[in-house]
């Protein structure tokens, strides 16, 4: 059966496979969903990790606050 996923080789140490192995067995799905699941979690959180460094940059600069009120929304 042929799959829509690019599929990607990688080497690991015996360690991280094991604890990659307890992980997936610890929440029922095959190792190759879990490392799958957990590339998806860490590429958020980098995309996190970006973005928040844009806005820290921003903030630096001459900012202008706007008061919050409800004549501005209408």
């Amino acid at each position: 059966m042929a799959t829509t996923k690019q599929r990607i080789n990688i080497s690991v140490s015996d360690s991280t496979h094991e604890t990659l192995k307890r992980l997936a067995k610890r929440d029922q799905e095959p190792l190759a969903t879990k490392v799958s699941n957990l590339i998806e979690q860490i590429l958020e959180l980098e995309e996190d990790r970006v973005l928040s460094a844009i806005a820290d940059e921003r903030l630096k600069g001459k900012v202008r606050w706007i008061k919050d009120s409800d004549k501005i929304w209408k």
